[in-house]
């Protein structure tokens, strides 16, 4: 009986049976014919498996795998594809030897091949890795993580168009968040994700064609990550811009490890990408309230400040200040902690990296110290619900003076011009009373008018600190200058204070401050090493310009009652800076005049001072006029200020600073007066100086300071001044003290004693306007009645003559007629009959 010829369909059927089974041999010692039906490929990589997984990779076949894929590149895909089934078949069989192959082999075919094709391979690679990453065994997902990093390392030559990542960034983040009980291993998987994120960050980060890993939802998943670890690790703090120092037991930890993550990460980021890399740090720092343990969060702005470009600084400078903008009603501690990261952060930037809104800064600063003096005093957050939440008023203080010092660490970034605009800009904030209204955000009173101040020059305290300039006039404008200086005449000692503390800095330009941060008797100024430079022309308009004004504060500041010994210190720094910064001869002799002057005003009886501020003054006397002698280097003056001081030393040395600036001054309970060889005598200094070329004219005259327009913004303006200035001004401008002068030729002599005796003039003029003052002030009421209504009575008498002459028809040809009463009166005569002259008619 004839057998039955198999059908071609059941042949076939059967051949792929066998190839199958085949294919599930995990042993290369296959019998019969069946082998050669399978693919060569198949055959290569099943060639690189051993029978025993812990021999690992065949590497004599693996480069005969490597071979054939590069010389038949059209079956890379297909090889990709193979390897990806054989790993998911030993992954779910647990033969994670074999995986552990597959995995090399797929490593070397991808580090070997950058042919057209490589991408076909490249999502086979990519199935095998999430394959891994998707496992339960910590090594499985280690060694994913590994082959994946290997390949973000690659620079392919072709691009891709669908590739994704989103779930490496997922995977990548949740393993760093990894909480496996064995704590080795735990950080094994925590690194792993690191690695992972970074790799991630360096495939997509250049490549346009990729999803751009900077968009808010990988960035939101990349950058808590990393901040998790990095925070897991805070005592290891980073001592440098770069981490390239440390040690490699500390490169293995997973903060080191982050911070280099992150590093790059920054480093990659351009100017459109910085806002998106800082805004998980916001809120990653808000949701876990790191702002007020302050450690953390400025570490994290180091770094980021260190690792961004420089030119792109003050982006992140602007994030931050809109963040403490969005916690204005936050806790104190928040919004410190964020000013403190302000302070940081500028401490770091690079000069003018503040950005183009320079003001706007400071603008932003000053108001949040505005609402910490705001919410100080009203004790809430909220004005319509009084009492919602409870503050503490020395965490707001502390909030104050970190906002202080930032201030001043932003204006240390900045040029001189920029920084003299910064003090404009804080002067016009403070409320002056009497040229800028209050704040209308405080609604808190005179105390809260008051605080705004204090806070306000504390911060241009800070903003002076350090400032230096050529150029004095163009730096120190009327407009910073005249409100300044209105401050040293108000009752509150601790704002006089700071002003003289603000004049100090502004004038101290080569650092001779705390060479006179003590008030003390020095026998030889050499000791000092004192840096003393010409006065430039620039100094002297300065000076001429403003030095009354400061003479004139520096003497009204010493007569306050409430003058302690901070103040004496800084009115004598003052003095001694002016001597040697801003000193020309003409100075150096109004300086000397201000110091006796201050010496008479201690021994005036009319201002009823205290003994003690009338001990302070003479020893402030004494101490500036012993180093103006020294400066001056006339030994005759050296000699009489030096006998002084000696018989002061003997008879009274409460007269001396050694005795009164100390804790427990020295003085009596009454002071006796005092006279003779106690006492510096202007007559003997004008003529020991007058020897030596200075003017003896101007140093023989009386200090004695003027009385500007100012006044009316302290409290010592009265009424009757302000009546007897303006009378003054029509006095000088009235008809009756017209006098022709006859003219007079001018020649050099004439010049020249108009020169020499304008100094005198202007001291007869001082005189006389001190004793209008004191007629108005002191005279009775009557006889400024009658002065005034003659006055107006001649006033009444000149209008009159001018109406009469403005008014009068001009007269005519045909002469005058008389009235009925004597007087003579203009006739109006018709054009056609006056007669005129016959040169006049043609």
């Amino acid at each position: 009986m004839a057998m039955a010829v198999p059908e071609p369909v059941a042949t076939r059927r059967l051949a792929l049976d066998c190839r199958t089974l085949l294919d599930h041999r995990p042993s290369r010692g296959v019998c019969g014919c069946c082998g050669a039906l399978r693919p060569r490929y198949k055959r290569l990589v099943d060639n690189i498996f051993p029978e025993d997984p812990e021999d690992g990779l065949v590497k004599a076949n693996m480069e005969k795998l490597t071979f054939y894929a590069l010389s038949a590149p059209e079956k890379l895909d297909r090889i990709g594809a193979y390897l990806s089934e054989r790993l998911s078949r030993d992954v779910a069989r647990h033969r994670y030897g074999y995986v552990c192959i597959a995995m090399e082999a797929l490593d070397q075919l991808l580090m070997a091949c950058h042919c057209q094709s490589i991408n076909l391979f490249v999502e086979s690679f990519l199935k095998m890795v999430r394959k891994l990453l998707e496992a339960d065994k910590p090594n499985l997902q280690i060694l994913g993580t590994n082959s994946f990093v290997k390949f973000a390392n690659i620079e392919e030559d072709t691009p891709s168009y669908h590739r994704s990542y989103d779930f490496f960034v997922s995977r990548f983040s949740e393993m760093c968040h990894s909480n496996y009980e064995d704590p080795d291993i735990r950080t094994k998987i925590r690194m792993a994700g690191i690695k992972g994120l970074q790799g991630v960050v360096r495939k997509t980060v250049n490549d346009e064609l990729q999803a751009n890993i900077w968009d808010p939802q990988h960035m939101d998943k990349i950058v808590p990550s990393l901040l998790f670890n990095l925070q897991s690790g805070e005592g290891t703090e980073s001592r440098s811009p770069s981490p390239l120092q440390a040690s490699e037991k500390e490169r293995e930890s997973p903060a080191e490890l982050t911070e280099r993550c992150f590093r790059e990460l920054l480093g990659r980021s351009a100017y459109g990408n910085i806002k998106n890399a800082v805004t998980p740090v916001l809120m990653h720092l808000d949701n876990h309230s790191l702002w007020e343990g302050k450690t953390f969060a400025v570490r994290c702005f180091k770094i980021i400040m260190y690792s961004i470009q420089s030119q792109h600084s003050h982006l992140v400078i602007q994030q931050l200040l809109g963040h403490l903008d969005a916690n204005s009603k936050s806790s104190a501690t928040v919004r410190a902690g964020i000013v403190e990261v302000l302070l940081e952060a500028a401490a770091i930037a690079a000069s003018g990296s503040v950005g183009p809104t320079v003001l706007e800064v400071f603008n932003t600063l000053l108001r949040h110290l505005r609402l910490s003096v705001d919410y100080e005093l009203t004790g809430s957050y909220d004005r319509i619900n009084i009492g919602t939440k409870i503050i503490k008023e020395h965490e707001e203080r502390q909030l104050q003076e970190a906002v202080i010092r930032t201030i001043g660490s932003f204006a240390n970034t900045l040029p001189t011009y920029q920084r003299s605009e910064v003090m404009l800009f804080i002067m016009g904030k403070v409320p002056i009373p009497g040229m800028h209204p209050t704040l209308p955000s405080t609604g808190s009173g005179p105390e809260g008018n008051r605080m705004i101040q204090v806070m306000l020059l504390k911060s241009l305290r800070q903003v002076t600190c350090g400032f230096q300039t050529t150029n004095m006039l163009t730096a120190l404008p009327n407009s910073f200058l005249d409100p300044l200086l209105s401050f040293a005449l108000l009752e509150d000692a601790e704002i006089r204070l700071l002003v003289l503390e603000i004049l100090v800095s502004l004038i101290d330009r080569h650092d001779n401050l705390p060479k006179f941060s003590t008030i003390s008797i020095i026998s030889d100024i050499s000791v000092l090493k004192l840096k003393v430079d010409k006065c430039s022309r620039q100094d002297n308009l300065f000076m001429k310009k403003h030095a009354q004004h400061l003479y004139r504060h520096i003497y009204l500041c010493s007569k306050e009652q409430s003058s302690v010994q901070p103040h004496f210190e800084k009115l004598y720094s003052l003095l001694a800076l002016i001597s040697m910064e801003l000193a020309n001869e003409e100075v150096v002799v109004d300086l000397i005049r201000v110091a006796l002057a201050l010496q008479d005003l201690a021994l005036s009886s009319e201002e009823m001072l205290p003994v003690y501020n009338r001990c302070a003054i003479h020893a402030l006397s004494s101490a500036y006029l012993n180093l103006i002698s020294q400066l001056t280097t006339v030994p005759a003056f050296c000699q009489h200020v030096h006998e002084v001081i000696e018989m002061r030393q003997k008879e009274s040395p409460y007269l001396l600073p050694e005795d009164v600036f100390i804790e427990n001054p020295k003085i009596p309970k009454t002071l006796e007066k005092l006279e003779g060889e106690l006492l510096f005598q202007q007559a003997k200094i004008t003529e020991v100086l007058g020897g030596s070329g200075y003017n003896t004219e101007r140093l023989a005259t009386p200090y004695v300071p003027q009385f500007t327009d100012e006044d009316r913004l302290s409290k010592r303006k009265s009424i009757g001044e302000t009546i007897s200035l303006q009378v003054e001004v029509e006095s000088r401008n009235s008809p009756e003290k017209e006098e022709r002068t006859p003219a007079e030729e001018i020649t050099f002599e004439t010049l020249k004693n108009t020169i020499v005796d304008s100094v005198g003039v202007e001291e007869q003029e001082k005189e006389r306007r001190r004793q209008v003052v004191e007629k108005f002030q002191k005279a009775p009421f009557e006889e400024i009645a009658a002065h005034c209504g003659a006055r107006a009575t001649m006033l009444q008498s000149k209008l009159n003559q001018i109406f009469e002459i403005t008014i009068r028809p001009p007269p005519s040809p045909s002469g005058t007629i008389t009235s009925g009463y004597g007087q003579t009166q203009s006739r109006s005569v018709p054009v056609y009959e006056m007669k005129f002259p016959d040169l006049c008619v043609y």
